[in-house]
């Protein structure tokens, strides 16, 4: 018997996916499959809610892939609005709570699946769980914000955060004609990019009348008589107005049961498995999706990196294993991409900051070219940064910013880093050309190059 344990995001990603590829594999009479859930749906897009909140995808529905009801037609004994409290590895067995009664059981497994998914970073400051504060993560925190949206009696938003969530956010805020202040603590936004490159995208976000406010610490949220947010405190004594809070500091992994039945966690406290996403030490029990540390392919350790590409093909994984077969996930590149305005973001591999952690001695290359021939109409500027290890030459990682077409341009790059290659063997790189789409020398190409002349620069 094969029980899916899911919470929070859990029913979004890798949880169903598990499910549904051990379906595949085994038949109903075959496998039985119970899956828990938390929220009320599942097999949902919640990289979609900042578009839905913004207007540019009209209904929440939309979002949804398979409802619970198609997963229950293929024989997967799916319970939403029920969360497990208590996980007991040794009795194989979890204790789940019906949201709506309140009454609880345990049910013994052969075979567990976790799939808890990740939590907005909620700091342990006042006023943070006031009404009118949203972390977004899961389908019904975007109602709970929509509904929001809708009661607030002026038109201000602050963001605190100015991640890839933050940065959606702020612009699907912008979009509903409130108007917006991000505040965060780095010296630029997106401190998955380096500062030089996230300078791009603050003045991207004031271009579109975004106000940030950098290297700020937030020291509350202040609140009416009614208990509801009125305006986010800083330690440099600012009030910024807000009728709406939004979190975009990150997520953390949801693992509170995994610690609690000791299962291990990894630095983060993510929990950490093997190739097979097998949690380490325990046989019959395995982990996905946003909840687990993965292997850094570049820097050669586990980290935490809550995409949904990784969640599903968590998920095929699982259910390789729980339905017989056998399949790997062998690590990622950090590979990520997102979009403010017009303005496309996008990275793989490491930072500067990670190369440091990493003890590897670098160089870098930055250069600025256009996504398509520079005489076709509505050429637009891209910035490529590169990474390379300083002796070898092997690229460590890549950073673009820039017009259409600059997003998926880093494609390219993770396939290199999959495939260790230098920067050298970049060069030769046989890409599509025509003037519609790219220069001669297309700009990944243009960066690798230059990162050449600074590996032979600086010489050992």
């Amino acid at each position: 018997m094969f029980r899916y344990r899911g919470g929070g995001g859990g029913g979004a990603g890798a949880g169903m996916s598990a499910a549904s590829q051990a379906r595949r594999l085994k038949g109903a009479g075959e496998l039985e499959i119970v899956a828990f859930e938390r929220g009320r749906f599942t097999s949902y897009s919640a990289c979609g809610i900042p578009y839905w909140v913004g207007g540019l995808v009209a209904e929440r529905d939309d979002l949804i892939a398979r409802t619970p009801e198609e997963h229950r037609a293929r024989a997967i004994d799916l319970r939403t609005r029920t969360e497990v409290v208590e996980l007991d590895p040794a009795g194989s067995r979890v204790r789940a709570r019906d949201l709506d009664s309140g009454s609880e059981s345990w049910m013994h497994y052969d075979k567990l699946v976790l799939a808890t998914g990740a939590r907005p970073v909620r700091p342990r400051l006042p006023g943070f769980g006031a009404q009118g504060v949203h972390g977004i993560q899961t389908l019904d925190d975007g109602r709970r914000l929509m509904d929001s949206l809708e009661r607030a009696r002026g038109r201000r938003a602050v963001v605190v955060g100015a991640g890839y969530i933050g940065v959606e956010m702020a612009e699907a805020l912008k979009l509903r004609g409130y108007e917006v202040t991000v505040l965060h603590r780095g010296e630029q936004p997106m401190a998955t990019l380096d500062p030089d490159m996230g300078g791009l995208v603050h003045t991207a976000m004031n271009l579109m009348g975004i106000r940030t406010v950098a290297r700020t610490e937030v020291t509350g949220v202040l609140t009416d008589e009614a208990g509801r947010a009125r305006a986010v405190a800083t330690a440099a004594g600012e009030e910024y107005p807000a009728d709406v809070v939004v979190l975009g500091i990150g997520v953390e992994p949801r693992t509170a049961l995994a610690r609690a039945a000791g299962l291990p966690l990894g630095s983060s406290g993510g929990i950490l498995t093997d190739l097979s996403m097998r949690v380490r030490g325990h046989g019959n029990v395995w982990a996905g999706g946003d909840c687990v540390e993965v292997l850094d392919l570049v820097a050669g350790r586990t980290r935490h990196v809550p995409l949904g590409t990784h969640a599903n093909k968590h998920g095929q994984v699982i259910g390789s294993g729980v339905g017989g077969g056998y399949a790997t996930f062998p690590g990622v590149v950090g590979t990520a991409v997102s979009k403010v305005c017009d303005l496309e973001i996008a990275r793989t591999g490491l930072r500067e900051r990670d190369a440091l952690e990493a003890g590897l001695r670098f160089v870098t290359a930055t250069v600025t070219s256009t996504n398509t021939a520079g005489y076709y109409p509505r050429a637009a500027e891209m910035t490529v940064k590169m990474l390379a290890e300083r002796r070898t030459g092997r690229l460590l990682g890549v950073q673009i910013v820039g017009g259409a077409g600059a997003a998926k341009r880093v494609d390219v790059a993770a396939v290199a880093l999959t495939a260790g290659m230098t920067v050298d063997q970049m060069v030769s790189l046989d890409l599509g050309y025509a003037p519609p789409f790219s220069p001669v020398w297309d700009p990944v190409l243009v960066a690798a190059r230059k990162a050449v002349s600074a590996v032979r620069a600086a010489g050992v």
